[in-house]
């Protein structure tokens, strides 16, 4: 067998366990040295292919990668939302271009429903012209909104059981800080990420199995708005004097004034208003039902790149899948993504499968509609024993040096060229 080199990437928004994949991909690769020359990373996604700007991971020292594990997202080789679809033709075959010059016979990339897209596309168009390519992909996106609602395809994406585990200790301390301080500040209203799909926001219940806090979840998919949100909010205030509010990023507040990011999905971080910043003021104009005021906090990039909060589960699965897709890419050949399914039964314990490429391209699902309690403000208690495994029940390892956590530092050395400069057709 003729001997290759290997390509890995991401694309996308980070998450708190992106490296752990990338490790996982890394450490397999080199168990088969017999058909896996060389490791490269592409500096900063499909951006750094385009570019032919490659890292060479051969280099590195063995010590900063083995740290990956322990390194929240993507600051060591680098990711970007740089959208690959109709038209750019001239982009595609320049990736085809690069990836013959370097020898890439495996190309694995790490990303969300529209990185499995690009994959998708390159695997066929390497078929087409004549490369003798592996793609695989590898899952990643906080908000679980890859797949499809029977859960047939993934049960959960990597990133998400860490965030999760974020919002179950935020809102956590957030009943501390409102059992204090609601004679001044009755309402405490958060963001959740999570676009159009409300996992993040049903994860807040995950600090309150037993339902005793004055908690209301408002997921994109509720069909609440802000007069029956202010409706909601006043009558927790009548009993209980506070409320604690989470509202999806995606919750219908009206207009917005909204920025979209590369990928073309609204980028709400950067938007002219938060539905959080929506919310507390149409609540504080509106008048509430107990003394204090509405206050609002938005902690954005934070539920996907603090690793305090990180998982030891989704550390451990988002190893274990970025490893199961090499060896997908030795047994079946280019056009699949590795997957993670539960298996039945009692007990908590997953499977490492794969899906092709086409059919998780794109793919977009929602909380289901079943998780959602009947007045819309809370998730069911099946929704509580599909997340409750996911954020586990040990705090993750964090290497301290100086009193601060250690993080991988990888030398970004690039690879020689052998291509003429180009500029990718968006940036022009």
């Amino acid at each position: 067998m003729e001997r290759k080199n290997a390509l890995v990437a991401l694309g996308g928004g980070p998450s708190p366990v992106i490296n752990a994949s990338l490790a996982g991909v890394i450490d397999r690769c080199r168990d088969y040295p017999e058909r896996i020359a060389r490791i490269f990373a592409a500096w900063h996604g499909v951006e750094g292919i385009l570019k032919e700007e490659l890292i060479d991971l051969d280099t590195q020292d063995p010590a900063e990668l083995a740290r990956l594990r322990q390194t929240p997202a993507s600051g060591a080789i680098g990711t970007c939302r740089y959208k690959l679809g109709a038209g750019q033709d001239e982009d595609f075959e320049r990736i085809v271009e690069v990836l013959r010059a370097h020898d890439i016979g495996f190309f694995f990339y790490i990303g969300g429903n529209d990185s499995m897209d690009t994959a998708d596309k390159v695997s066929r168009l390497a078929h087409e012209r004549g490369l003798d390519l592996v793609v695989t992909g590898v899952p990643k996106t906080i908000d679980n909104d890859l797949g499809d609602e029977a859960f047939t395809i993934i049960d959960h994406t990597p990133g998400y059981g860490s965030a999760a585990r974020y919002w179950a200790s935020i809102i956590q301390n957030t009943e501390e800080e409102s059992r204090g301080m609601f004679v001044s500040e009755c309402v405490s209203v958060w963001q959740a990420m999570g676009r159009r799909s409300g996992f993040i926001t049903a994860a807040a219940r995950l600090a309150d199995p037993e339902r005793r806090m004055p908690l209301q979840l408002y997921f994109a998919e509720s069909g609440h708005n802000l007069e029956s949100l202010t409706e909601n909010v006043n009558r927790e205030l009548q009993r209980s004097g506070r409320c604690i509010v989470v509202v999806n990023e995606g919750f219908d507040v009206g207009h917005i004034g909204a920025a979209r990011d590369g990928f073309g999905h609204i980028e709400y971080g950067a938007s002219r208003q938060t539905a959080a910043q929506a919310v507390v003021n149409h609540l504080n104009q509106a008048g509430l039902k107990a003394r204090g005021q509405a206050t609002g906090q938005v902690p954005g990039v934070l539920q996907r790149s603090t690793s305090a909060y990180r998982s030891v589960v989704d550390i451990e699965e988002a190893y274990a899948v970025g490893a199961h897709a090499v060896e997908i890419s030795g047994q079946a050949g280019t056009g699949w993504m590795a997957t993670i399914l539960r298996e039945p039964g009692s007990g908590y314990r997953v499977r490492y499968d794969q899906v092709s490429l086409r059919t998780v391209a794109n793919s977009e699902r929602f909380l289901p509609a079943h998780w959602i309690s009947a007045d819309r403000l809370d998730v069911t208690d099946d929704f509580l024993r599909y997340a409750q495994p996911l954020i586990g029940d040990r705090w993750p390892e964090m290497p301290l040096e100086n009193g601060l956590q250690r993080f991988a530092r990888l030398e970004i050395r690039l690879v020689p060229g052998k291509l003429a400069k180009y500029v990718p057709v968006t940036l022009r």
